[in-house]
């Protein structure tokens, strides 16, 4: 077994090798623990490559002081445009490093921050960034603790920000307030395609404003909301808003808590809506009278022409999205 000295002497190496080597365009390092000090020398190996466009450094222990090091390499380098940190333990501290830079850098278009123990704080700090910065497209937040708070600042970037298209903020604990004021952001937003906020304990009324703004908005086309509470009048909503709305295409509503009145409700909003082609209800309470309604809800559809498929048997979980 290589000792962690050993590991960083010979990242060190290679991270020399970068200075000089221009070819490489990519990067990974995944699951290496390469800690802080292998970071800061990739760092500053970045800060005179100029050809790396995609780091993924993802399960590497580089904490805060790591975020911090690959922070000013970036506010130098102007080629990185992916750039790969989940489960890093970075923190605030280091969520607020990276958002200083995204004010300046303009090559970064996906950011992934998955599982990083960034709370408000760093949310906030990354939604000020959010409002200067117009090269992020992607931004990965899931599996932090966020929280409302960090939610409405975010909430209020989205406002004003014109390029982000995809926003993934599953388990984070928004909850209902969070839902809230991301629902008003979509309201005005012209962006947003795809938005993530599966197992964020949102219910009903984070879910009625959410469907009110989808009455609006006609840019999303993905709706996550799995593992929430919404229950049949959330659902319900939901539905109403379903059979206005003209862009959305996707929603997952698995593990909500829905029973046969909301599946009905569903059902008759899809025998209206034009856009919706799949519909995961998973692991809800969907009895005899709710998968009915909503089989002659697909059979409708398929007779128009227009296909539809919507799941609610069990099925075996998948692995999160990186």
């Amino acid at each position: 077994m290589k000792t962690p000295a050993l590991l960083c002497l010979r990242f060190q190496a290679l991270a020399e090798a970068l200075k000089i080597n221009g070819p490489v365009t990519n990067i990974n390092l995944t699951v290496n623990k390469i800690g802080d000090e292998g970071a800061k020398a990739l760092a500053e190996a970045l800060k005179t490559n100029s050809s790396v466009a995609n780091i993924d450094l993802r399960e590497n222990k580089i904490g805060a002081e790591g975020a911090k090091a690959l922070a000013e390499a970036l506010k130098i380098k102007s080629s990185v445009t992916n750039i790969h940190l989940g489960c890093n333990d970075i923190g605030d501290e280091g969520a607020k490093a990276l958002a200083e830079v995204l004010k300046i850098n303009a090559s970064v278009a996906n950011i992934n921050l998955i599982y990083n123990e960034i709370g408000a704080e760093g949310a906030k700090a990354l939604a000020e960034a959010l409002k200067i910065n117009k090269s992020i497209t992607n931004i990965k937040l899931g599996g932090n603790q966020i929280g409302a708070e960090g939610a409405k600042a975010l909430a209020e970037a989205l406002k004003i920000n014109k390029c982000v298209t995809e926003i993934l903020l599953y388990e984070n604990q928004i909850g209902d307030e969070g839902a809230k004021a991301l629902a008003e952001a979509l309201k005005i937003n012209k962006s947003i395609t795809n938005i993530n906020l599966g197992g964020n304990q949102i219910g009903a009324e984070g879910a009625k404003a959410l469907a009110e703004a989808l009455k609006i908005n006609g840019s999303v086309t993905n709706i996550l909301l799995y593992n929430n509470q919404i229950g049949d009048e959330g659902t319900k909503a939901l539905a109403e808003a379903l059979k206005i709305n003209a862009s959305v295409a996707n929603i997952d509503l698995d593990n909500n808590q829905i029973g046969d009145e909301g599946a009905k409700a569903l059902a008759e909003a899809l025998k209206i809506n034009k856009c919706v082609t799949e519909i995961l209800l998973y692991k809800n309470q969907i009895g005899d009278e709710g998968a009915k309604a909503l089989t002659e809800a697909i059979e409708e559809r398929n007779r128009k022409g227009v296909p539809l498929t919507c799941s609610w048997e069990e099925e075996e979980e998948e692995e999160e999205e990186w």
